[in-house]
């Protein structure tokens, strides 16, 4: 569907349950504001200039937890190619992170594939259940790891899967809203008891022969699980017993807990070859002293197991989150993050009050918020960058043609700073607010969310406001997707559980179109969350029961 070049207001449609709806009854739309009204255009210089209009970020936003929703009738079409600039962009969004070929205009419905999605989990967020293996979505279902062709929703092969399998890494960043990394390889750990094995899955669907895993290797590195970059990952806690030292951390009769644990023991963490059982490194996670409310039954075998320790304090729990791009260990004095090639960050935080995120841009930041806040970045290569004030971070999406970008707030929420991929000062500008949620950077421009919750576009060389959003969009941002022209903002609304879509022109700020708001159960009442994924440029939408293309 073209947009038609006189019609100057935003598009509006209906997010609704295809057996739900009653095609006679009205709907509310509500409504974004574009442009209009913009003011302070002519902002800031570099260094330490003073926009009429401060190009503020901060305020109550962060990234929310995944919320209740259907998309049943969803978003656009494309929109016809400029000569070769414009093919040239949508092949260069068909590799960028969270990259779709084209935004402006309502997408709809293309192709729907029916079908159970994740390993069957009674609730779960959809994008933690599936991954992007180079050009193509894989996902378990019904015994087997599918791969779905993105322009067409065929099924581009189907691998059997052994008993109890657990697959991976599958999910989103750890980052925010932040699009999931794609892989290349799949790996997959499978059997019943001890007779595991691990498989390794290409793009192209081929399977590498199944290698048994040694129980005497689990007794002696812990669990296997998926790994990132063709790897099973071990983990278990390692040195003496007596090290043990719960200092003065009790639980009352009612299950509290609190005190610190003052002795424990490290975690070691084993990445193997999944193909040849080859060790590619071994890496050793301190144990610190902890307060006694991070040490209950988190479990590294089976993660989604909270054992029950009847309110004791359980020293050795820990567990594990694994990405393409870091893996987390968190438990009992245990808070880092592990690259995926085996260097450990994050031991600078006291545990519990930090978090590592990867960057669009490449290294990766890392957040203490334990008294002043504060961002030490780091390198691809694990090596500590510079430290800086307040927190520093990379857009969501980047559509790769501007100069890579962070951008940060002082502790005080006074000063916006910008700063070069390698933590270079670029500059700074006065700010509204402390927290700076950089929704992405499309050419020049870095979409951002000010203080009082308005979207605003900012110039990533000077700092200078753009453009300002009319009015808040939500109570917060799930998903972010850009196709090197507009911004697409899966946002939550409210309390209800359901979501909004909106489409902003990143050069102008212009709402292209949105959506009203979306029902938060199916037909049979159901209540599950969706979730948009960018595989090779197409925007599929995927929940429990299957995945649909958009376009």
């Amino acid at each position: 569907m073209a947009r038609d070049p006189d019609q100057d207001s935003p598009i509006v449609f209906d997010l609704v349950d295809d057996d739900a709806a009653d095609p006679g009854a009205p709907h509310t739309q509500p409504h974004i504001g574009g442009a209009d009204g913009v003011d302070g255009a002519d902002g800031a210089t570099s260094g330490s200039g003073e926009p009429p209009a401060p190009a503020a970020q901060g305020g109550r936003w962060r990234a929310a937890a995944p919320v209740a929703a259907v998309l049943a009738i969803v978003l656009g079409t494309g929109i016809a190619s400029d000569g070769a600039r414009d093919s040239a962009r949508i092949e260069r969004m068909r590799d960028a992170h969270g990259g779709v070929a084209d935004l402006s205009v309502p997408l709809e419905e293309t192709w729907a594939w029916e079908g159970a999605v994740g390993a069957g989990q009674e609730w779960f967020f959809a994008a933690d259940e599936v991954a992007v293996l180079d050009d193509v979505l894989v996902f378990e279902s019904d015994g087997e790891l599918v791969a779905l062709e993105p322009a067409t929703g065929e099924e581009a092969w189907a691998v059997p899967l052994g008993d109890d399998p657990d697959c991976g890494p599958l999910g989103v960043s750890a980052y925010g809203g932040a699009p999931m990394t794609s892989l290349s390889v799949v790996v997959c750990v499978q059997g019943s008891g001890v007779d595991r094995e691990a498989i390794a899955v290409t793009p192209d669907g081929t399977v590498s022969a199944p290698r048994a895993l040694d129980p005497a290797d689990t007794r002696r590195y812990g669990g296997p699980r998926p790994g990132p970059d063709g790897t099973v990952l071990r983990a278990t806690r390692v040195g003496p017993k007596s090290a043990v030292n719960l200092g003065n951390a009790r639980c009352d009769d009612s299950g509290t807990c609190g005190g610190t644990v003052v002795g424990g023991r490290d975690v070691e963490l084993r990445a193997e070859d999944a193909v040849t059982g080859e060790e590619r490194w071994n890496v050793t996670v301190p144990f610190r002293p902890a307060e006694a409310g991070q040490c209950w039954g988190m479990s590294w075998e089976d993660p989604s197991d909270v054992m029950d320790f009847g309110g004791q304090v359980a020293p050795d729990a820990f567990g594990g989150r694994i990405a393409a791009d870091l893996v987390h260990l968190d438990g009992c004095g245990i808070d880092a993050a592990v690259t995926p090639d085996g260097v450990v960050l994050g031991t600078e935080f006291d545990p519990g009050m930090g978090d590592i995120t990867a960057l669009e841009a490449g290294g990766y930041a890392g957040l203490d918020y334990g008294g002043a806040a504060r961002t030490v970045l780091y390198s691809g290569d694990g090596e500590v960058v510079g430290e800086y004030p307040g927190f520093v971070l990379g857009p969501w999406v980047a559509d790769g043609s501007g100069p890579a970008t962070l951008l940060g707030t002082d502790e005080m929420g006074q000063r916006l700073h910008a700063y070069e991929a390698d933590g270079t000062p670029r500059w700074d500008v006065r700010a509204l607010g402390s927290d700076h949620p950089f929704l992405a950077q499309v050419g020049q421009t870095a979409v951002v969310i000010d203080g009082g919750a308005d979207v605003r576009g900012i110039d990533v060389a000077t700092g200078a406001e753009r453009w300002r959003g009319a009015g808040e969009l939500g109570d917060g941002v799930l998903q972010v997707f850009t196709d090197g022209q507009a911004v697409l903002l899966l946002l939550t609304q409210g309390d209800s559980g359901a979501v909004r879509v909106v489409s902003l022109d990143a050069a102008s700020g212009e709402v292209l179109w949105t959506s009203s708001e979306a029902t938060t159960s199916d037909a049979n009442g159901r209540e599950f969350p969706a979730a948009l994924v960018a595989v090779d440029g197409h925007l599929l939408e995927v929940d429990a029961d299957g995945v649909r293309g958009l376009g």
